[in-house]
This record gives structure tokens, C-alpha cells and sequence, in this order.
């Protein structure tokens, strides 16, 4: 290939971006001296000149901030409260209602964990996460017996008496 690098340096480069310019002058929105035209389709980022807007994920108002401080709050609360269910949750309705009640905590998690990353809110991030854990372990102590992992099979509805 010793013949294409001798027509690669031969080359008139400053003859070829003339060109390249004037193809790209023929395009719509487009202007050469600029290196890149407008867009044609919105940007997923601003600009580098574009003047700074408010940003839909910017850090809210205090009373939006205090709204999120209430959803994690509420969730704790919840995640605390199932620790002491005042049922026996081992088969039949009431263990539906607690399976419910863990996912609900598994819920609030995630609804306050969006709250809390939209507001940046890097604690009440860390909490909603932590919900979103204690949500599946309490579903998961649930759940696994019940389909094969562990030691003792569960049954989900309580046998008839005899």
C-alpha cells in the first residue's frame, strides 16, 4: 500500500475542505463557519452558549422539600410499624394483608425515593432506598417459604379444620 499513502500526502487538503464547505453551505440550517448548523431535532443536553434555564430536576422550595421530608417519614413510619404487625401472618387473609403491607412499604420507597431524586436530596435518597431493602425483605420472608426456599414449606391459605 505504499501507492495510497504517496496519493494521501498529495493531497491539496485546503482544495478538499472547500469543497466539503460548500457541500455543507447546500445543506438546510447549516453554516460552515460555525462547524455545526442548528438542530434539526431538540437536544437531550443544552447548548455550550445556550443560556442556563430552569431545569424541570433543579432543586425544589422549601414546601416541596417538606413534602418529600412527609413521604420518607410516612414510609418509616410504615416500615417500622410492620416490625410490629399485631396479627399472626403464617397463612390465609391476614397473611395477604401483610404481604400487601410489605409492598406498600416497597411502594413508599419508591415514590419517595423519585420525590427525593428529582428535590436532590441525597439523605432522604438513602432512606427511600433503605425502604425499598427493608420492602423486600419483609416480601421476601414472606414470599420464599412459600415457593420452596427453606428448610420448612409454607402453605399461603390455612388448611380446613378437620
Amino acid at each position: 500500500m505504499p501507492g495510497k499513502e504517496k496519493d494521501f500526502k498529495d493531497r491539496d487538503w485546503d482544495r478538499e475542505m472547500r469543497e466539503v464547505d460548500k457541500l455543507l453551505a447546500k445543506l438546510p440550517e447549516a453554516d460552515p463557519t460555525l462547524g455545526r448548523g442548528a438542530p434539526t431535532m431538540p437536544r437531550a443536553y443544552p447548548a455550550p452558549n445556550a443560556t442556563p434555564t430552569s431545569h424541570p430536576t433543579a432543586p425544589a422550595g422549601p414546601a416541596s422539600r417538606l413534602a418529600t421530608w412527609i413521604r420518607v417519614g410516612l414510609g418509616v413510619l410504615l416500615g417500622a410499624g410492620m416490625l410490629a404487625w399485631p396479627y399472626s401472618h403464617v397463612c390465609g387473609l391476614k397473611l395477604i394483608f401483610y404481604t400487601i403491607g410489605a409492598g406498600t412499604v416497597i411502594v413508599a420507597g419508591v415514590w419517595s425515593g423519585v420525590s427525593s431524586w428529582k428535590r436532590r436530596m441525597g439523605l432522604a435518597h438513602l432512606l427511600s432506598l433503605g425502604l425499598v431493602a427493608w420492602g423486600l425483605i419483609l416480601a421476601a420472608g414472606v414470599v420464599l417459604p412459600r415457593i420452596g426456599y427453606a428448610s420448612q414449606a409454607a402453605v399461603w391459605f390455612c388448611p380446613e379444620p378437620k
